[in-house]
């Protein structure tokens, strides 16, 4: 799969979070040509506050795999430029690469991963941003066109404008 086809599962995955009231944000982790984690932001449904896409798409990922060796990278695609601590579990899971479609200015992480030195446990992956953004931030207008008043909107209008 290429970044862009990965970033675009990663759009549908949102597509699917926003029908349910959610925030547009979607993620997928892939390993050799296969999806094995993928998920939309769950703030709405759960309640709770460390629901994000990508952290979620991880941890799904992180339970098939296990300790086992990887035949191949494990890659991460997300609508939404990944948050720090996202960008910090994509280290600790050994990402490789991470794509993603539209910048959060406010609290994006591809920044700090840039800049972070290479460990062995805690290496950072090779950052891609960009991809099919104006559709990402096309799924941020609609929603910030349905959503009512409240925080989450706020920050997505930010988000649909940039």
């Amino acid at each position: 799969m290429t970044p862009d086809d990965l970033v675009a599962a990663a759009i549908e995955v949102a597509e699917e979070g926003m029908a349910r009231g959610e925030l547009p944000i979607g993620a997928v982790v892939e390993m050799g040509g296969e999806i094995i984690g993928r998920a939309h932001t769950q703030d709405v449904a759960s309640g709770r506050r460390l629901v994000h896409a990508d952290l979620l798409a991880m941890t799904e990922a992180d339970t098939r795999l296990g300790w086992r060796d990887r035949p191949h990278p494990l890659r991460l695609a997300v609508n939404l430029e990944p948050c720090l601590m996202c960008m910090g579990a994509a280290m600790a899971l050994k990402v490789t690469d991470v794509y993603y479609a539209l910048e959060s200015p406010s609290d994006g992480g591809a920044a700090v991963a840039a800049s972070w030195p290479s460990h062995p446990w805690f290496a950072p992956p090779a950052v891609t941003g960009g991809l099919r953004r104006d559709e990402a931030r096309d799924q941020f207008r609609r929603y910030c066109d349905e959503a009512p008043e409240s925080g989450f909107r706020t920050w997505a209008l930010g988000l649909a404008t940039s």
